[in-house]
């Protein structure tokens, strides 16, 4: 059986500086050093150089870290760099900014730059949990930002909130999604806090809420958005219509991508990679820390665990023209569609929204 592989039309390009770090942050990421950020674009240009293929690109995304926290000089330097890469018109690019460092000069040169979606780290309104947080920012702070970046011309804005923190109660959550819906934006990531080791908040000894708390939290912001007319369209991820995120689409669709920088990740032409988390490599050039070719077998378990987080699921056309299969020829398919974990219209295979919270519990199903 012959699996069609897609173009590789998106890229994530991972910035890992910081100004602060974050207590509950276990991403790949380094104070600021300006010295090392200079050596660090260089070394990302010829990563790019050597790895990009010309194609055309539907999103670009940089992350991080704080790509924002760079200054006027790094910023421009880091435009410099991704020129090579070939835009379509419509391109979603999207920009990871911290509420400290909005500037209207800043948000000025990436909307110059091309850059027409903002994705800004909020988090919360509650300045007891922003300080439990370590995050910089005020209460007031937030709606004064998010209006110079509409003045600015940004449209499509994503803002993250986290829920679920240690001692939050319903009470605290409804009150902050109050103040989200007030900025009038046009996506929302959610988050609830999981405790990882290696993070401040682990350190101090916090715990994860309770389970049940948890899905009740859940609950009140699915309703609460979709109410006030956001789509929910994939497990953690509301949005105004037509504006869902192109490039997380492209993970949730388990279409290729690049992924440049440190600690990056990857999916090009069948083959899963992780970039070196080790700066000193990576300023030295050994950008891949490991690679996977994928069997057909995995290549499956990863379309039904990555589509099956979208809300409507997994298209059976789209599915079929992929592999040459139909879909109902997996046997964990049909025997989740028999526990009615699973439901299916003319169209999709999706997870029946009486289980979306417990998807975990079905997608480990896909996994042999």
């Amino acid at each position: 059986m012959k699996m069609v592989n897609s173009q590789n039309k998106s890229v994530y390009i991972h910035i890992p500086f910081c100004d602060t770090i974050c207590s509950y942050c276990d991403f790949c990421k380094f104070l600021k050093n300006d010295e090392w950020i200079d050596k660090y674009l260089d070394s990302l240009e010829k990563e790019i150089k050597n790895n990009y293929k010309g194609e055309i690109l539907d999103t670009i995304y940089i992350g991080g870290g704080t790509p924002s926290c760079l200054n006027k000089e790094q910023l421009t330097k880091l435009f410099n760099v991704i020129k090579v890469l070939n835009k379509n018109k419509e391109c979603e690019f999207t920009f990871e900014c911290n509420m400290e460092n909005i500037t209207e000069y800043k948000l000025k040169l990436l909307y110059e730059n091309g850059v027409n979606r903002l994705s800004i780290g909020i988090q919360t309104f509650n300045e007891k949990y922003l300080s439990f947080l370590n995050r910089k920012h005020t209460k007031e702070e937030i709606a004064n930002k998010i209006k110079i970046c509409k003045e600015i011309g940004f449209k499509n804005i994503n803002i993250d909130l986290i829920y679920g923190l240690p001692n939050q109660t319903l009470e605290e959550l409804n009150s902050d999604i109050d103040e989200f819906l007030k900025l009038d934006i046009t996506h929302i990531s959610t988050y609830s806090l999981i405790i990882e080791p290696n993070t401040k908040i682990y350190i101090d000894n916090n715990k994860n809420i309770d389970e049940d708390l948890d899905y009740e939290m859940y609950k009140l912001i699915c309703g609460k958005l979709k109410d006030n007319g956001y789509n929910h369209y994939e497990i953690s991820n509301f949005s105004k219509k037509g504006y869902e995120s192109k490039h997380n689409l492209t993970y949730w669709n388990n279409d290729n991508y690049y992924g440049f920088g440190l600690g990056a990740s990857g999916y090009i032409d069948n083959v899963r990679y992780d970039n070196t988390k080790n700066i000193n490599k990576y300023l030295s050039g050994e950008y891949v820390k490991e690679s996977h070719k994928l069997n057909l077998n995995e290549t499956i378990e990863n379309e039904f665990i990555l589509g099956l987080r979208k809300i409507k699921g997994i298209d059976k056309e789209t599915f079929k023209k992929k592999y040459n299969k139909d879909i109902k020829e997996i046997e964990v398919v049909n025997k989740l569609i028999k526990e009615n974990k699973l439901l299916e219209d003319e169209k999709n295979i999706y997870i029946n929204k009486d289980y979306i919270y417990v998807s975990n519990d079905i997608l480990v199903e896909f996994i042999d």
